[in-house]
């Protein structure tokens, strides 16, 4: 493996222990990977294909080389957004390859062409195995690169197998729920921003919703986990994107994703992506520089002194509050001036929020309160459709 993603797992590992430190994690949860006399039977026999990446583990052990090492026959892997090893950058295009350690091909689920495996790709595959860590938040993919491959696995007559994982945000729901003409790669489904279900549960809920394409259905079945309810936080053993580095990151990505929709760096391309935000014209004592590094070639505001805000620490106010922060978005954009290019002028602001009706409060002043009222109604009706599919105990 290059000794560069060597260096960032490790490093990964240690930061997700070392940061959002006072929250009290599960550390009793086995997750469905674990569970081996649940879905080892399904694959004896069997030619399989994975789909995977570095979250993939058991203990300190990928899954693809577990199943290897147990005689299953697995016969290639696909991969998500950051591909099989989860070193690329957010939206980089990722090639399909050979895994150096096992020799099976590597074929990427990411790019417009690539996102539903083809029946050539399936032709010498008995069922598909799936097993990402999901963060919980509608626009991050991985639920998105789901959807394709239970639509694939129902046209061509394929068994799907979920090995569930917990919701890092699984503790709350929050967001406006998707509307029509919203949808995109980064939000297929009419779910909040944080929608508190498993991937599991998440795709129970796909699949008996008949949101898959002309309604099918595919062969589903979903391998839970142990010890976990959503009132629990999980820790991630390892990070799930290189710009979620560690715990912090992960609570305050919901919130401080809206960031992508505007002109205000994230962090990307510091050290601390999606733990502070800023801007040039931002007004404060605090500053950071986006430079291109692992994880970020080419971040936003490249070069630029940043004045912003760390909000390292913040998370256990997400925690508290368990609602998304729009105060930061706001107050960014009443400090802009020039309010016209703030938001981004492809629409990507509303692809985020999933309703053009939340920037358009934004600019006429709304309060973040107002914005979270606005969407109350649909948050209820929500959480109803949600229960039907849960598999742990609720939070409330």
């Amino acid at each position: 493996m290059n000794p560069r993603i060597i260096v960032f797992l490790l490093l990964s590992c240690m930061a997700l222990g070392h940061l959002a430190q006072g929250i009290v994690y599960n550390r009793s949860i086995r997750v469905g990977a674990e569970q081996f006399d649940t879905y080892l039977p399904l694959l004896k026999g069997k030619t399989v294909a994975v789909v995977a990446n570095q979250t993939s583990v058991i203990g300190q052990t990928h899954l693809v080389d577990t199943l290897l090492a147990r005689g299953i026959r697995v016969v290639k892997v696909f991969a998500p957004e950051h591909g099989f090893r989860g070193t690329a950058d957010a939206g980089e295009y990722v090639n399909n390859e050979k895994d150096s350690k096992t020799g099976l091909p590597i074929l990427s689920l990411y790019g417009k062409k690539n996102r539903k495996p083809t029946i050539e790709k399936l032709a010498d595959t008995d069922v598909i195995l799936f097993d990402l860590q999901d963060v919980g938040a509608r626009f991050y993919t991985y639920i998105s690169t789901m959807h394709y491959v239970m639509e694939a696995c129902a046209e061509q007559n394929k068994p799907f197998i979920v090995l569930d994982r917990p919701n890092p945000n699984g503790f709350y729901i929050d967001g406006p729920v998707l509307k029509s003409g919203a949808e995109s790669f980064i939000g297929m489904h009419k779910v909040p921003v944080v929608h508190g279900m498993t991937i599991g549960e998440y795709a129970q809920m796909v699949n008996e919703e008949k949101w898959l394409l002309n309604g099918i259905q595919c062969q589903l079945t979903v391998v839970p986990c142990l010890h976990y309810s959503h009132s629990d936080f999980y820790e991630l053993p390892v990070a799930p994107s290189p710009n979620l580095p560690n715990m912090t990151a992960v609570f305050l990505y919901p919130s401080l994703c809206f960031f992508e929709g505007t002109d205000v760096s994230l962090g990307r391309g510091t050290v601390k992506p999606f733990q502070q935000y800023g801007a040039p014209y931002l007004k404060s004592d605090y500053s950071f520089v986006p430079q291109p590094m692992f994880g970020a070639k080419d971040p936003l505001r490249n070069g630029e002194k940043c004045f912003g805000f760390d909000l390292t620490g913040f998370e256990t106010e997400i925690i508290a509050k368990k609602h998304l922060y729009f105060e930061w978005v706001i107050a960014a954009y009443k400090a802009c001036p020039h309010k016209d290019t703030f938001f981004r002028k492809d629409g990507f602001f509303k692809l985020l929020t999933g309703d053009a009706k939340i920037q358009k409060m934004i600019v006429s002043g709304a309060s973040a309160d107002e914005i979270r009222a606005s969407y109350q109604n649909e948050i209820a009706t929500f959480k109803l459709l949600r229960k039907k599919y849960l598999l742990y105990p609720d939070f409330e």
